[in-house]
């Protein structure tokens, strides 16, 4: 009987089961942690959070571990966690992370002020236990160059400050001297909410104020915020209220400054709106680099529960995860969600179908910091005053930072009459109008009015209002390197216009001279085929230097 040359395929042994297997220990650390801590769908991202705060990383065993608490497939576990930039995924066999982490902004402003040449001088000296890395704008361009140390941001970043923090050995957030409740209520705050929440106000008449008023949604849009309101009032209850508070445009800080300084103004703002479309829960979804506006939001929702302000409405703070695309409100449903923030495709639009399926309104955290003051002072004062606004202000300019404004200010009396001029030495040379996917503008438009629509004709749009200054010491095809860098990094890749047109592009503008036909014709393909504003704007700042500086891009 000839042999046969093939082996007998190996049975597995029934005492060693198939399939990853829960660590016990890990399992145990797991339980222990979020022991009180709601197991439902909807917290995978913050139950990550959580995971992450405690150990500055997060395990293969962990996620395992989390999954079977969750009764989450490990699958699903894994490509939310491996999504967002901020969780630390150790898979098995890879080095533990260190318990600091060090993140360089990199945002256009800070490149600016030579943040680069900072990781520089950071890496001939940081200790082994520390993590230096790049990070994307972390929404403090006026504090230019900007690291991060855990949780704790360093303003004007340099060696001594870092290494005394790293020393003290104390990376908490710092929190900011904000207005405190007993402040924002001494000064007559929550009177507006007061008069309906005690039926003293008609909720028609409040939207109808809102939408006299002339205000406009103030996070990139700009939709008339009654109209958006109105878009609930046949709708199926219950009925949800999202803030999106996710604010990650380079250039744009003005919610940041609204959080760290009045946020009951805010707060306020959202319990009216709530109240006006009968929606009995509010979700804040906010940007993950705000620990110190977490801290204090988290306190002060606090405050109002126990002093019996919120009535029948629910607020939830919910936090991002390091993830631009989670700005696009559908994307940022998704999060809330506890899922990828991936956009959705529409319709079914928000006021039909929109968190956890229920008709949803979504606002932006300035557009509701502006509800109680209009109430209290007049719809017709509000457009008397040229409807004001915050516009983020940062680069080559002596004093950046937020600066209130009447809608139609031009970027010469943002520079000059609010912002000190520009730095001595530096003569401006271009502008961003509306942050990274605003467009980019020459000198010679710093007359024109930046409000919404206004900037149209150039292919361009004041978005957030997040204005950057460039002077001739700065480089068009560097600025569009950054600024493309940015939208590259952070595409959700979900649709491939987007996902491949951005790579292409970033490859394109690397060129010693730029091929503008492709250009041109890429752009195009991402501006119609992309599901979302992220692809459809990435361009924009590239057709914007082919339009207005041609010689700067040969």
């Amino acid at each position: 009987m000839l042999k046969s040359n093939f082996k007998t395929k190996k049975q597995p042994s029934p005492f060693f089961p198939k399939g990853r297997q829960l660590d016990t220990r890990s399992l145990k650390e797991i339980k222990a942690l979020l022991h009180e801590l709601p197991h439902d769908r909807e917290y995978l991202i913050e139950n990550l959070h959580i995971i992450q705060d405690q150990f500055k990383q997060i395990s293969s065993n962990h996620l395992a571990a989390l999954a079977e608490i969750m009764k989450l497939s490990m699958a699903e576990v894994f490509e939310v966690a491996t999504f967002y930039h901020h969780f630390d995924i150790v898979k098995e066999g890879e080095k533990p992370i260190p318990k600091i982490t060090i993140r360089i902004c990199e945002g256009v402003s800070c490149e600016m002020a030579k943040s680069k040449v900072l990781f520089g001088k950071l890496s001939e000296v940081i200790r082994k236990d520390v993590r230096l890395i790049y990070a994307p704008c972390v929404g403090a361009c006026d504090k230019a160059p900007v690291a991060v140390v855990n949780k704790r941001q360093i303003h004007h970043a340099n060696l001594k400050k870092l290494q005394n923090s790293l020393s003290s050995k104390d990376t908490k957030p710092l929190i900011p001297a904000y207005k405190s409740f007993d402040e924002y209520h001494a000064e007559g705050g929550y009177k507006e909410w007061a008069k309906c929440l005690n039926n003293y106000s008609k909720r028609e008449e409040v939207i109808s104020h809102i939408d006299s008023s002339g205000l406009r949604g103030l996070g990139g849009a700009g939709f008339p915020t009654g109209r958006k309101w109105g878009f609930l009032k046949d709708a199926k209850k219950p009925r949800i209220l999202a803030i999106n508070a996710d604010e990650g445009e380079p250039g744009t800080f003005k919610d940041r400054f609204i959080l760290d300084t009045n946020p009951h103004r805010m707060l306020e703002g959202i319990l009216i709106t709530a109240w006006a479309v009968e929606a009995n829960k509010a979700y804040i979804y906010l940007r993950d680099e705000y620990h110190q506006s977490r801290e204090v939001l988290l306190l002060e929702i606090t405050k109002l529960k126990n002093k019996n302000l919120l009535g029948d409405i629910e607020i939830h703070l919910r936090r991002g995860a390091g993830a631009y695309i989670c700005g696009e409100e559908s994307a940022m449903l998704e999060s809330i969600e506890g899922k990828r923030g991936l956009p959705r495709n529409r319709p079914p639009f928000p006021a039909q179908s929109g968190l956890f399926g229920y008709p949803t309104l979504i606002n932006n955290v300035e557009t509701m910091y502006w509800i109680p003051e209009i109430l209290k002072n007049t719809a017709s004062w509000y457009k008397n005053e040229g409807r004001p606004h915050f516009y983020s202000v940062s680069g080559r300019v002596k004093e950046p930072g937020i600066k209130l404004a009447p809608a139609g200010v031009t970027v010469n009396q943002l520079i000059n009459d609010f912002s000190g001029g520009m730095i001595d030495g530096h003569r401006l040379m271009a502008f961003l109008p509306g942050g990274a996917s605003g467009g980019l503008l020459p000198a010679e438009k710093e007359n024109l009015p930046l409000d919404f629509g206004s900037l149209d004709e150039f292919g361009c749009f004041i978005g957030s209002s997040a204005v950057v200054v460039f002077s001739e010491h700065d480089k068009i095809g560097d600025i569009c390197k950054n600024l493309v860098h940015f939208f590259e990094d952070e595409s959700c890749g979900q649709c491939t216009p987007c996902r491949v047109g951005c790579e292409k592009l970033s490859k394109l503008i690397s060129r010693e001279i730029w091929d503008t036909n492709l250009i041109k014709e890429l752009s195009t393909a991402m501006q119609d085929a992309s599901i979302c504003g992220l692809g459809q704007a990435a361009p924009n700042p590239v057709l914007s230097a082919i339009r207005f500086f041609p010689e700067h891009i040969k």
